[in-house]
């Protein structure tokens, strides 16, 4: 006895002898759907386990915090301002009295920055090479100076 187009005793996906209908096609055969397993968490301190993935909202790349937001803009190094500072003020105010703190505190400033990832690398490499450049200039007007009083005592005046 059939009941539709399709006969329970004939193989699958054959019709009956005189059904108008086609044969329904095969279902696919796809792998069961997988959701991806939530990240373990160390109880002690809210960050992922080691070896486990990242939290599913934490974009790649970006350091997180203990609850997987980027931590707050941790402003400018001091000793980078103070670098800069001092490096510039060594031009008209204190020749070379302040450029020497300038590259000593910029030198500092860089390790700092490099450890704790503040802002300020910038202005602390400023403040090195303005130091240097005003020590520079100042070694050259020095120099001819020297070579200046030498050539006028040799010249007897």
């Amino acid at each position: 006895m059939t009941t539709g187009p399709y006969d329970p005793q004939q193989p699958t996906g054959q019709p009956t002898p005189g059904s108008a209908f086609p044969p329904a096609p095969a279902a696919p055969a796809y792998p069961p759907a997988q959701t991806p397993a939530a990240p373990a968490y160390n109880a002690y301190n809210a960050q992922p386990a080691y070896g486990s993935a990242p939290a599913p909202y934490q974009e790649p790349g970006a350091p997180a915090n203990a609850y997987g937001y980027p931590p707050a803009n941790q402003g400018t190094n001091t000793l980078a301002v103070v670098s800069l500072v001092l490096s510039i003020a060594s031009y008209p105010i204190l020749p070379i009295v302040a450029a020497i703190p300038g590259i000593i505190t910029g030198s500092m400033a860089k390790k700092q920055i490099a450890q704790t990832g503040e802002q300020g690398l910038g202005m602390a490499k400023a403040g090195i090479i303005l130091g240097w450049v005003n020590i520079a200039l100042w070694v050259l007007i020095i120099l001819l100076f020297v070579i200046f009083v030498v050539i006028a005592a040799s010249a007897g005046y």
